[in-house]
């Protein structure tokens, strides 16, 4: 909601931006997608490096 707010906002203050921003949206989103999902996947492989690294820690406190 507070999104559309500014927009509106933009809208009303310069409405040449506010139509750029509305068109330009999905193809910045579009650009940015291979970036996110090569995140993901660091992420998550960070995450089962340290797991694996906590495996043997975790079995001997289980002990």
């Amino acid at each position: 909601m507070l999104n559309f707010l500014l927009f509106l906002i933009l809208m009303v203050v310069c409405w040449p931006l506010a139509l750029a921003a509305l068109l330009l949206y999905p193809l910045i989103w579009l650009i940015l997608l291979p970036f996110r999902l090569v995140g993901i996947v660091v992420g998550g492989t960070f995450e089962l490096i340290g797991a694996l690294f906590m495996l043997p820690v975790r079995l001997l406190r289980a002990i």
